[in-house]
């Protein structure tokens, strides 16, 4: 039975799809999508709507409009989505997820508001654009999904509700973003429009650290962004353009630029007609251990883009922890005498706008830390990498993003635990790690190479002892 339903519903989306589709739907128009009885979890069905231009006829992909339902955390959410290809550019649902059951209906009513509904009109999302003289829905050839009146005003627009990509033709005015949604976190990362820079953003919780930035030169301020096709532009109030971050050094155009909901990358794509697909053409961070979670919490980038633990060693029974196993998440009520400090060595965050103070030693720092029960993570340096006349001092409320570096950079990161951790070291505020980051990868080859040179020296050996042999 669950398999004949789920059947039912992929014929009605293939006649829906190999139907007439149109660039426009007219006030009145309604249409249903069929949810199944049983949770799925995996499934995704989608009708399309309306498209602009045609796939057959042309080399590069066109923007389709789709009405769709997915399974998500044991319910079904029903949204409206714009698809470039098979790329998901736009969705009604990024933010707020409309949840229902047996049906969801896309209907522009005659009033002119476009709603999601589910059983009993029970509306899930809208435009709330009732009695603005709209008359119909319309995708345009940016792929901007509009609403527009007889006089082809645009009465609503969905390039004024960003998700996590941005179009070619698309403007992004300052304190506007992009977000995206990692799976299985509580964390997201966010792309935004400031007025002195554009940024890239790790936020958990009400916490918010950056570790990507493009700032113009001469400290001049944004009024908006927009994506041409050679990259991203950047204009000041007068609307002339003063920056651009250069992605397209080929000839295909520039289509979308998208913030990665695994990485927190944010990337320029254009279509690839020998690959027929879509390939980057600019990505903000090139190496794997510049994303802000590339490793779990407590965790270390190695230099082989490999991940691996911050280990303390108990002194009451000598166990060894792995990552923040052992770490609590809050330190607030217990006391500064209950914890101390655990100096990494080589390793910096790649996170920043941390509270930063100046001209203050590494043991102050550590105190600071100490001293603040939401501090969790110090970083101390001498000025620019090494410059020992201004030492600073950022303060972290998460631990994230840390990676390794080479020696000698005037870099000291260090961590809150709680006391009760082995260590090698007599200052009393800052104890200097007890196990050498070693990745499993790194340390498989070293065993390998070691044991590799074992078995030649004694082969050898025994030949020359043989060879001796033979001549007495």
């Amino acid at each position: 039975m669950k398999l004949y339903l789920y059947t039912i519903l992929i014929l009605i989306l293939v006649m829906i799809n190999h139907g007439s589709c149109d660039s426009t739907i007219h006030v009145g128009h309604r249409v249903s999508l069929a949810i199944p009885l049983e949770y799925n979890d995996g499934f995704i069905g989608r009708a399309f709507l309306m498209d602009y231009g045609d796939d057959t006829k042309q080399i590069e992909p066109s923007f389709r409009v789709a009405l769709s339902t997915e399974a998500n955390k044991g319910k079904y959410s029903c949204s409206l989505e714009v698809f470039l290809g098979d790329v998901k550019v736009w969705n009604s649902g990024h933010y707020s997820k409309f949840y229902t059951s047996d049906v969801c209906f896309l209907e522009l009513t005659e009033d002119g508001d476009l709603q999601l509904k589910g059983p009993k009109n029970r509306i899930g999302w809208r435009t709330g654009t009732s009695g603005q003289g709209v008359e119909r829905l319309q995708i345009l050839r940016t792929g901007n999904l509009v609403l527009l009146d007889v006089l082809n005003q645009i009465k609503w627009q969905s390039f004024n509700f960003p998700t996590d990509v941005m179009l070619w033709g698309q403007r992004l005015d300052v304190s506007t973003w992009l977000t995206s949604f990692p799976r299985n976190t509580s964390s997201f990362y966010t792309f935004e429009i400031l007025y002195n820079k554009v940024a890239l953003f790790l936020n958990s919780g009400r916490l918010k650290y950056s570790y990507w930035e493009f700032k113009p030169s001469k400290n001049r301020n944004i009024t908006f962004v927009e994506l041409g096709s050679k990259g991203l532009e950047l204009f000041d109030d007068k609307h002339k353009r003063m920056a651009q971050i250069i992605a397209s050094w080929k000839v295909q155009p520039v289509r979308f630029l998208a913030l990665g909901n695994r990485t927190g990358n944010l990337g320029i794509y254009f279509y690839s007609p020998t690959t027929r697909k879509f390939e980057a053409s600019f990505q903000a961070l090139n190496t794997t251990c510049d994303l802000p979670l590339a490793c779990k919490p407590y965790g270390i980038c190695t230099f082989s883009n490999s991940c691996s633990c911050i280990r303390l060693l108990t002194k009451k029974n000598h166990e060894v922890s792995d990552c923040n196993q052992r770490v609590p998440s809050r330190f607030c009520g217990g006391g500064t005498t209950q914890v101390k400090m655990l100096e990494l060595n080589d390793v910096v965050t790649v996170l920043k706008d941390a509270p930063k103070r100046i001209n203050v030693t590494k043991t102050t720092c550590a105190n600071l830390c100490l001293n603040d029960c939401k501090c969790v993570a110090a970083l101390h340096s001498y000025g620019d990498y090494g410059d020992p006349s201004s030492e600073q001092c950022s303060l972290f409320q998460l631990v994230a993003g840390i990676k390794q570096v080479e020696k000698g950079l005037g870099l000291s990161y260090m961590v809150k635990v709680p006391k009760g951790t082995s260590y090698h070291h007599n200052n009393p505020s800052v104890k200097k790690w007890v196990l050498i980051v070693v990745g499993v990868v790194d340390g498989l080859i070293i065993i390998l190479v070691l044991g590799g040179l074992v078995y030649y020296l004694v082969h050898k050996r025994r030949n020359n002892l043989q060879g001796t042999n033979n001549d007495t």
